[in-house]
């Protein structure tokens, strides 16, 4: 009998040189076989085509740029058939970005993990950035407090307590729970992810995993970090291509998280001082990334 293959899904949108890297590595990244769902949010490169093969790379058109939690979710209802025929694992699946490269065991690495901690919902990789230092990936669940003060502070005061707070990076090498983990790499438990719904399609790009985060932990799941599973990722890459758009996208993704949180009548002057903050942010964010590009 044939090992069901521990299915992948990264959302692709002109991924470029990016991409070959990626699916070499996810090879390496099990014992066990992989197989990749290239869910294709409208690449002009032709580069999700040329990689798909039909048999342990599959290319699925998300029918425009529809974002990363959509394309994800379009990812896994791509993937039940298969798993109903038991050609995949039944209880695991891992979400990543095409910018994103497995060290050799990665996959293995969260799977045993999650076997540890019997109520994670999601494992998280330490995550490698290019100068090969940590990305703080495994974070608190920001409220108000802490929110506010790194979106005041952050850029100014990057070492401010609320920064450190929200980021919570000071523990990258200890296995242990977070609020929330980076969407840039995750292993999701089939039955944790259903229960909830999937991703949040309202959110088109960033604050995704936040919001999955968070509601894996309010079901009565667990989000952990795994440092001895480790990945490289281009931090930003895709970001940077269009840095006006994607900060408009972070600021309106940030209200929507609060709001959701804070949804009551007696709650609206909560909103309004948000929505009216966060909207200055955005312009001054914009403007400050125009004059850098010019």
């Amino acid at each position: 009998m044939n090992t069901p293959a521990i299915p992948v899904i990264t959302v692709t949108y002109s991924p470029g040189e990016h991409l070959a890297p990626f699916l070499e590595s996810v090879r390496s990244a099990s014992a066990q076989p992989t197989m990749v769902v290239l869910a294709d949010n409208g690449s002009t490169d032709g580069v999700p085509e040329a990689a798909a093969d039909g048999v342990r790379v599959f290319f699925l058109s998300t029918g425009g740029n529809v974002g990363y939690g959509a394309g994800m979710n379009a990812g896994v209802e791509f993937l039940k058939p298969m798993r109903e025929q038991g050609l995949i694992d039944p209880d695991f699946f891992v979400i990543a970005n095409p910018d994103v490269v497995f060290d050799p065991g990665g996959i293995d690495a969260m799977i045993a993990c999650a076997q540890r901690w019997r109520e994670a919902g999601a494992v998280g990789p330490y995550i490698r950035q290019d100068d090969g230092s940590a990305y703080p990936s495994a974070r608190t669940v920001p409220n108000l407090r802490n929110g506010i003060g790194h979106a005041l502070l952050g850029t100014i005061w990057p070492s401010n307590p609320y920064s450190r707070a929200y980021r919570d990076g000071e523990r990258m090498d200890e296995e242990r729970l977070a609020g929330w983990l980076s969407g840039s790499c995750l292993l999701l438990k089939w039955d944790a992810f259903e229960r909830i719904g999937g991703f949040d399609e309202r959110y088109f790009m960033y604050m995704e995993d936040v919001d999955l985060g968070d509601r894996l932990g309010r079901a009565g799941f667990d989000n952990v970090f795994c440092p001895n599973a480790q990945i490289t990722h281009a931090v930003g890459h895709a970001a940077g291509k269009r840095p006006e758009a994607m900060l408009h996208a972070h600021h309106e993704s940030a209200y929507r998280f609060q709001a959701d949180r804070h949804p009551h009548w007696w709650q609206w002057p909560v909103r309004a001082v948000l929505k009216a903050g966060l909207r200055v942010r955005g312009i001054l964010a914009v403007q400050c990334a125009k004059r850098k590009k010019n």
